[in-house]
């Protein structure tokens, strides 16, 4: 099975989890892409990897057509009724590849893609897209979780979420992110990022990860060493995980040409 069909049946299966989860409905960084995409006034808007919808229940108030995308049905289905139930109708669902947008050049002013592009097996391909749908000048919002830039915490850390999620291809460094987006003709304009904490027992629940697998990998991160949980700010009560720590970028890209 390769990683895209691994995706939509892990999010098909957890397609409402997605929509219902606090870890994506309730983060600061909505605010952010509230406020960044805001400043553009696009008239035309995708938001790619849709997933619960979060970020396109955000974007449909600020343009007049917005356009979510999703690999998998069940999490486009599941999108489309939480965006109807907050009362946007006009929005357009498309069943999509992100690495293969189905749509024409310069077809939108801006693009979002939120919590998702490390599921991508072809990140460079993904930016290369973005960039073809946009306008001249138009904005690409990307936001995701980043692997740390020392290449021991890189490795560490994305074996620790591929344990959890088969899903996941790969977390890339800040530094390759800003490295594709500017192969591919963008210019970062303005970057953030933050800690991004894990409740271990809740971010297991999400993925229905469970019995000797998540043992397994309790114990994989209670046995680094110390200036690894340093690092990932591995907490632990009585002999048990409780939470670590990943990290979180928010970046406002421009097209250059």
């Amino acid at each position: 099975m390769d990683i895209k069909q691994k995706v939509m049946e892990q999010f098909g299966k957890h397609a409402q989890g997605y929509v219902t989860s606090t870890s994506h409905s309730s983060r600061e960084d909505l605010s952010i892409l509230e406020e960044w995409a805001g400043a553009e006034q696009p008239e035309r808007a995708l938001d790619v990897a849709t997933g619960g919808g979060h970020a396109a229940n955000v974007l449909a108030p600020l343009v007049k057509q917005l356009t979510a995308l999703d690999l998998t049905p069940e999490i486009l289905q599941a999108s489309e009724a939480f965006l109807k139930s907050k009362g946007h109708t006009e929005v357009q669902f498309v069943l999509g590849d992100a690495e293969s947008l189905p749509f024409a050049d310069e077809s939108f002013e801006l693009v979002t893609c939120r919590i998702a592009a490390h599921h991508f097996p072809n990140p460079d391909a993904f930016v290369q897209e973005v960039h073809r749908v946009l306008s001249p000048q138009g904005c690409f919002l990307l936001f995701d979780n980043v692997a740390p830039e020392p290449d021991e915490l890189d490795v560490i850390y994305n074996k620790i979420e591929k344990d959890r999620d088969p899903s996941h291809f790969r977390a890339w460094k800040k530094t390759e992110w800003i490295r594709m987006a500017e192969s591919a003709g963008f210019y970062t304009e303005q970057l953030l990022q933050a800690p991004k904490p894990f409740q271990f027992e809740s971010w297991c629940e999400r993925m229905s990860f469970a019995g000797e697998d998540k043992d397994a990998l309790e114990r994989y991160m209670l046995e680094q060493t110390p200036e690894v949980r340093r690092a990932l700010d591995v907490q632990e009560e009585q002999g048990k995980l409780v939470s670590f720590q990943g990290s979180y970028c928010m970046m406002k890209l421009r097209k250059l040409w």
